[in-house]
């Protein structure tokens, strides 16, 4: 005789009698408090009574359907089934008691939460006789007032693209072309230096980079830190000096122990290389990939275009955002924001990546946003609830259509297939920031169509000074990787 067959068996899933326990609203007694920005501490009572009328319920369940052995199906005695399977009845009361009391906080309540309630479920136990009382905290939705979009005036920073503009754009994409010659001469700013790169904190090397080439400009930026006075301090170097910079972890770097530490950049350069621009001729504007100068300057112009408007849809945007900002209280709890610091980065950058600008430049604008990234995703995240509020309100959605349509749009900017870049968006999980993106643009549309309008001269040139250096790396990467494995480890030593 089996083990199942001594002790006696029930399956309990019956969605009829589920369906009708649910019909039936429990006499809760519930409180709900404010515990911290955007998060609430809801208590709930579920009485005696409640619990008896659950209690019972699950019992003749049991009873109609335990296999014990000496008794028919159904004819099982109900104290017997009670003390046979008196934890299967205890987990069932707790997850109907806790099921249909969360159910009916969810319909009579306006809670509208972010994330799952923080809960310890294995911790709670319905008691033999008596109230059961159950608390949690729950992030939650703030609330945003909307204001009469048709009430606003906003001003709109306009300008026409010149045919300067577009020859300043040529000249910059022309250094994409260029040839690096080595040279005897001092570096001055413009010029590329190979070098070695050991950077010292308080008397020691904690980060090494044995070959890396960049183009002299007044600030090199990494991920975590900008070295300020770049230019000015290689200027004139020639191969085989060394030149010493300090400089400061940026306070809001991922290595936390490192933020805002004063650190010296020790460059020891191997070779000074100028750049050697070719001529826009025929060869050139094949591998550029068009027919002639004119088409290129008429390529370029739709760019700058695109860009104002870009400026011009930014600038409505901030000016709709902090308007609304202005009249909300509410705060962001800070483990929210530092789950979304990914979320807000890739946003901006796939913005960046529709508007037209360089990888240069995204890889520039991505250093300094990762070098001050709480702060810009707590704004991102507040801008975020803004958006949802009004694509709520106004019943926005988003079609397969949509999300077509601007993989198509993003595939001919970056030249890629709309399949392939497909892929690298769901692959790298960028394709859920895609649709959220999508649904707030469409948001800031329906809040800048009521919109009235002032026009006003745009007080910035297209093409900004070309005074940044850009490197895909952060200085504190491998101090990072050391610390979190020294922590892993440790981790293992203590469970061992």
């Amino acid at each position: 005789m089996s083990d199942t067959e001594n002790t006696g068996s029930v399956a309990v899933s019956d969605p009829e009698s589920e369906d009708q326990a649910k019909t039936a609203k429990m006499d809760l007694r519930v409180d709900i408090a404010d515990a911290g920005p955007c998060r609430k501490r809801i208590s709930v009572v579920v009485p005696e009574a409640e619990i008896t009328t659950i209690r019972n319920g699950t019992l003749d369940e049991f009873a109609s359907k335990a296999s014990v052995p000496g008794f028919r199906v159904g004819r099982v005695p109900r104290d017997l089934v009670k003390s046979r399977f008196r934890q299967e009845l205890a987990d069932e009361l707790k997850q109907r008691v806790l099921v249909q009391s969360l159910e009916q906080l969810t319909e009579e309540f306006e809670i509208d939460p972010i994330n799952e309630p923080d809960m310890d479920v294995e911790t709670l136990e319905i008691p033999d006789s008596g109230d059961f009382e159950y608390a949690f905290d729950v992030e939650v939705r703030p609330d945003v007032q909307l204001p009469d979009f048709a009430d606003l005036t906003l001003k709109r920073p306009s300008r026409e693209v010149s045919d300067a503009d577009v020859q300043n754009y040529i000249d910059r994409m022309l250094f994409e072309y260029g040839e690096k010659i080595d040279h005897e001469d001092g570096a001055a700013v413009g010029d590329f230096v190979s070098m070695s790169v050991d950077f010292v904190y308080e008397g020691q090397t904690v980060r090494e980079i044995a070959d890396i080439s960049v183009r002299v400009q007044p600030v090199l930026r990494f991920k975590d830190a900008e070295i300020a006075d770049f230019g000015g301090a290689l200027t004139g170097v020639k191969s085989g000096e060394s030149r010493e910079i300090e400089f400061a972890i940026s306070a809001e770097a991922a290595y936390v122990p490192m933020r805002g530490e004063k650190l010296k950049a020790v460059c020891l350069v191997s070779s000074v290389q100028k750049l050697e621009i070719p001529p826009l001729d025929h060869d050139l504007l094949d591998r550029i990939g068009v027919e002639s100068v004119d088409k290129l300057r008429q390529e370029v112009k739709d760019i700058l275009d695109r860009q104002v408007t870009y400026r011009q849809r930014q600038s409505a945007r901030e000016q709709l955002l902090e308007i609304i900002g202005e009249s909300s209280s509410w705060d962001l709890p800070e483990e929210l924001v530092l789950k979304q610091v990914e979320n807000a980065l890739h946003r901006e950058i796939l913005e960046m990546q529709q508007a037209g600008y360089t990888s240069k430049e995204i890889r520039a604008r991505e250093n300094d946003l990762r070098q001050h990234s709480v702060s810009i995703t707590r704004k991102a995240m507040k801008e975020h609830f803004i958006l949802d509020s009004i694509a709520t309100a106004e019943e926005i959605e988003v079609s397969p259509q949509d999300i077509e349509l601007e993989i198509m749009m993003m595939a001919f900017q970056s030249g890629e297939t709309p399949r392939r870049l497909r892929a690298r968006l769901v692959k790298t999980g960028v394709i859920e920031n895609l649709e959220a993106q999508i649904r707030e643009r469409k948001a800031v549309d329906v809040a800048l169509d009521k919109a009235k309008y002032e026009e006003v001269p745009m007080d910035e040139e297209l093409i900004g000074d070309d005074d940044v250096e850009a490197v895909d790396d952060a200085i504190c990467n491998v101090m990072f990787a050391r610390a979190s494995a020294a922590t892993a480890k440790s981790a293992k030593q203590s469970s061992t």
